[in-house]
């Protein structure tokens, strides 16, 4: 008797095995500038004695594993199969085998997972931390405690890992609030307010420390770059040394990242860049009609509502922090758990944690 494999599962397994063969030869046909990290976080004469930060976490996190110790390809084929179970113990939908825009960016999604763990990488590790969210709004915990230990988690994680994941619990407590009030259009309300939540934050730790956040991160950072191979830097209008000019800032990156048509036309003859910005704006217009479909039902849809607000509010930072599109969209696909939890939340959240 034939063993007979569900249509949805084929699909599942063959993305990985083909995206697992590309992550594992990456190192052979990615340029080298794309390795820079990697080989910081395990050279010990290039990053040091860092034992903070995100890339102190990370160094430590590869050494004690002795990933470090790995040629990349090997990192590639244990580090992308694990975060591939991971989506498949999150649940796959029975329909993951048709061809629609939502499977598409999935798919896509996997393919850009393939190039960004197949060397060692912090993606990896907030590939991970963003999974406990989601298994945590599926696990059996009480309710009244899901969404508040959710926020605990990305502001520990902020402290130990990123310390910008701090402000979005904060952005999107702010848009949640935001929400109940009835303007005329309520999505660019809780943009626009999410936003300016953000902004309000940087001014308040610019009169404290004398620079604003963007000048400390995206803008400090483009400066050591200039002139270096990189074609996709964000650069604001505007100098961001002023509280006006941080404001156009902070609004030009979170338009820059994440509704990108101004940079699309910079850009139109790279089209790696080009399927990046495709990529990100049907993201962006799905996950708008999954949030009015939240808004219309709240309380059937409340974790699904408060995986789309932390999602939104952390793309509302991205335009805060982010120097390029390269590292943009490598930083949201280690949001891919959360994105998969949303796109299928109709059937995730009738069938927890089970092998589909």
């Amino acid at each position: 008797m034939g063993i007979i494999i569900k249509k949805n599962k084929l699909a599942f397994w063959v993305i990985f095995f083909i995206n697992l063969i590309i992550s594992a030869l990456a190192f052979a046909v990615l340029p080298e500038r794309f390795f820079n990290d990697a080989k910081y976080i395990i050279t010990p004469s290039l990053h040091g004695s860092e034992s903070i930060g995100s890339y102190g976490f990370t160094i430590a996190f590869y050494k004690a594993t002795y990933l470090s110790k790995l040629h990349f390809s090997l990192v590639a084929l244990i580090q992308y199969p694990i975060l591939l179970y991971t989506l498949y113990k999150i649940g796959l939908p029975p329909n993951f085998h048709k061809i629609n825009a939502r499977n598409l960016i999935i798919y896509l999604g996997f393919f850009m997972l393939a190039i960004f763990v197949s060397m060692p990488s912090k993606e990896f590790i907030t590939f991970l931390f963003v999974s406990t969210i989601v298994f945590l709004y599926q696990s059996n915990v009480a309710a009244k405690y899901k969404v508040g230990l959710s926020m605990l988690f990305l502001v520990v994680f902020g402290l130990l890992f990123r310390i910008y994941f701090v402000l979005v619990p904060i952005i999107a407590i702010g848009m949640y609030w935001v929400s109940f009030i009835q303007f005329k259009n309520r999505i660019l309300a809780t943009f626009f307010y999410g936003i300016l939540i953000s902004v309000l934050l940087s001014l308040s730790y610019g009169v404290v420390k004398g620079e604003f956040l963007s000048q400390t991160s995206r803008e400090s950072v483009n400066v050591d770059r200039k002139g270096m191979d990189v074609n996709s830097m964000i650069i604001s209008p505007v100098k961001t040394d002023v509280w006006y000019g941080e404001t156009v800032g902070i609004f030009y990156g979170f338009l820059s990242v994440n509704l990108p048509f101004i940079e699309g036309v910079k850009h139109i003859l790279s089209p790696q860049i080009v399927a990046f910005i495709i990529w990100q704006l049907m993201l962006f217009y799905i996950l708008i009609v999954r949030y009015i479909r939240c808004l219309k039902d709240r309380k059937d849809r409340k974790y699904e509502l408060w995986a789309i607000l932390i999602v939104f509010a952390y793309f509302i930072v991205q335009g805060v922090f982010e120097p390029d599109l390269g590292t943009a969209t490598r930083h949201k696909v280690a949001f891919l758990p959360l994105i998969y939890y949303i796109f299928y939340y109709d059937y995730l959240r009738k069938k927890p944690l089970q092998n589909s």
